[in-house]
């Protein structure tokens, strides 16, 4: 299946190969959720996005394929689109954190076809780059590229062409709508000097599938914590759910089993307690019961708290080589 996106369903590349390809592909998913509220801890609105941009590059640098954002506070947000409503406690959180994770994964040669100027993104500027491998330089030699279809008018059957960041304009095999976002894959049979560069659509998930390349993360918007589950965008859902907490189980004494697609999901000011009070739709009042495996990923901590930011890093380092070894186990057999 094809992939195609504006804005809302927003996808990225570079050519990197990471340790756990093993050069044959990467074919599980890791997706992140927490809540927006989180924001609403920063006084202004540039504290605000320096701690989104944490977020993202703490995400970029363990190779989060999806960012899920929730609501804990009944702001019922669905879409980035409509108006900036302000920096305050009444402010939309969930709607600027994603807005900012978006601005941030997509190349910066295409920010100003998809990103018109937003009071958000107006310190988005000033963060540091995630320089994730489909963040490619205008001269670097690269198989696979993100693009916008341009508006520029072709013979019936000629495709379409591309700006994918290079000196030249890439013709690609298809005729598509412009303004769109694809993936790009170059032919590596053309000759270096032709003056339009060939190229084939491809879906965004093949540089991951096909070339172990790690190709960005998508961000989507959840009313509630149960709609981190219940809209899961794979098919058959999460089959491996990690909560964290304090209140968890040493993650010294962990084993992941093996699993297609992993859901870590970490709380907010008031931890996960917090997300499940406010879902209408769940009647436990205990989130451990909501996952798999509830993990105390930083135990013996020598602060009261652990910020969301700071609890990424953490337990996305402590729990990496527990995903590889369930990965490696799940080739092997």
């Amino acid at each position: 299946m094809l992939y195609f996106s504006n804005i809302n369903g927003s996808r990225t590349a570079k050519l990197w190969l990471f340790s756990h390809s093993c050069f044959l592909g990467r074919h599980y998913t890791v997706s992140v959720a927490l809540p927006g509220s989180i924001l609403n801890n920063a006084q202004c609105l540039e504290l605000r996005t320096y701690l989104a941009g944490q977020i993202a590059r703490a995400c970029a640098i363990f190779c989060v394929d999806e960012i899920v954002v929730f609501d804990e506070q009944g702001e019922d947000s669905r879409t980035v689109e409509g108006q900036f409503d302000g920096i305050g406690k009444k402010g939309q959180a969930c709607v600027q954190l994603a807005r900012i994770l978006q601005y941030l994964e997509c190349p910066q040669y295409l920010r100003k076809s998809f990103f018109p100027k937003h009071q958000d993104l107006q310190f988005a500027g000033l963060l540091n780059p995630l320089d994730s491998p489909h963040h490619v330089r205008i001269d670097e030699e690269s198989e696979y590229r993100e693009g916008v279809v341009l508006a520029r008018p072709t013979k019936p059957g000629k495709g379409s062409f591309v700006n994918c960041g290079m000196r030249k304009e890439v013709r690609i095999d298809r005729q598509l709508e412009s303004g769109l976002r694809v993936t790009v894959q170059l032919d590596k049979r053309q000759n270096p000097d032709s003056k339009t560069p060939k190229g084939t659509v491809v879906s965004s998930n093949h540089p991951r599938t096909v070339s172990g390349l790690y190709w960005g993360y998508n961000v989507r918007l959840a009313s509630c914590l149960s709609a981190v589950f219940a809209e899961c965008p794979f098919k058959g859902g999460y089959d491996l759910s990690i909560g964290t907490s304090e209140r968890g189980t040493c993650v010294d004494q962990a084993t992941l089993p093996s699993f297609s697609h992993i859901l870590i999901v970490f709380g907010g000011l008031q931890g996960l307690e917090a997300g499940v009070d406010g879902d209408p739709n769940l009647e436990s009042t205990d989130p451990s019961v909501l996952f798999d495996l509830y993990l105390n990923t930083c135990p013996s901590q020598g602060s009261r708290t652990i910020r969301t930011e700071e609890a990424i890093l953490i337990s996305l380092s402590a729990l990496r080589p527990c995903i590889d070894e369930a990965v490696r186990k799940t080739r092997c057999s």
